[in-house]
């Protein structure tokens, strides 16, 4: 983790720019690429926003004030980051790309409450971070455009360690923020569906065109708040199996859900897994994309029940 500005001064009183001369204006990101020579790199997914109305909602769904720290991932050239700093009393901008950090470091100047780290967010130790960064901020919230090729892998790990989080507020690409927040019985509900649903619940804020990029995605994106549980949305003994279960369900959308989970019973026990997802008010013909999270948490725990589930940590 790089070393980050240790400053624990309040957010300026600075207003939000709305006349176009922000960071999020498109003559002032063109300005700052310029002057920088900056050049985008595909490989890492990097698109600017330069919508200010865009930023706005994403900053009201986060629901910050001067007592809350926000953590962002991939910070880019600071247009999000500097309506964080307006926003939130503690900022952690994680960045990954070392070409922009002194790019961010003269746009956060302003900001010395805005601590800019150079970090990769899946190899760092989020819960050493919270310690330095955000002591003594009433609540912390994720605020982000994340890099979309490693979208999936950052939610999960933000859901699965743990962390003392308020909300998660992140662009996303459309079609994943409409599978994290969608419902049993559409072809958009998924493993991914219920393992954001069991931590949180998900709100999609707005769909944001290409346009509202430099450079504009091939792709719609959309902003999503998952606001997180204060438990999860099903109890279950082992969280390890039951996000097994889930996963070998959904192996095969096409299968039903009898055949999916055969793979764990084993096939010589297909009548014994019929007659325990009968019981469990589940017919073993239903594919796994119509069950809720509370048939999968009865399947799991009686699979385990049967002795039919063995999954290694």
């Amino acid at each position: 983790m790089g070393k980050p500005n240790t400053s624990n001064r309040k957010p300026s009183n600075r207003s939000a720019n709305h006349d176009g001369d922000g960071i999020a204006s498109s003559s002032r990101t063109k300005e700052i690429i310029r002057k920088h020579h900056f050049t985008f790199k595909k490989s890492l997914g990097q698109n600017f926003l330069i919508d200010h109305s865009v930023l706005d909602q994403i900053i009201a769904a986060a629901e910050l004030d001067s007592t809350s720290g926000a953590l962002e991932v991939g910070p880019g050239i600071g247009a999000l980051t500097e309506k964080l700093a307006e926003a939130a009393g503690k900022v952690a901008a994680l960045e990954i790309d070392r070409r922009l950090i002194p790019i961010l470091s003269e746009v956060m100047e302003p900001h010395p409450h805005v601590n800019v780290i150079l970090a990769d967010v899946l190899k760092t130790d989020l819960k050493q971070l919270w310690a330095e960064q955000f002591t003594g901020c009433s609540k912390v919230s994720v605020v982000a455009n994340l890099p979309y090729y490693v979208t999936t892998p950052i939610i999960m790990k933000l859901l699965e360690e743990q962390l003392p989080l308020e909300n998660i507020v992140v662009m996303v690409q459309r079609e994943v923020a409409e599978r994290m927040a969608a419902s049993p019985g559409g072809k958009q509900f998924g493993s991914l569906s219920i393992a954001v649903q069991y931590y949180c619940e998900p709100e999609l804020v707005c769909v944001v065109p290409g346009g509202a990029f430099i450079p504009p995605p091939n792709v719609e994106s959309a902003v999503i708040k998952l606001k997180r549980r204060q438990k999860p949305a099903v109890d279950v003994t082992d969280e390890a199996k039951f996000f097994h279960v889930v996963q070998t369900a959904f192996s095969q959308r096409r299968k039903t859900l009898a055949n999916n989970l055969s793979a764990l019973s084993g096939k010589d026990r297909k009548g014994e897994l019929s007659e325990l997802l009968i019981a469990c008010e589940v017919q073993p013909e239903r594919r796994a994309e119509t069950l809720s999270l509370q048939e999968f948490a009865r399947v799991t725990e009686a699979l385990e029940a049967k002795g039919m589930l063995n999954v290694s940590h």
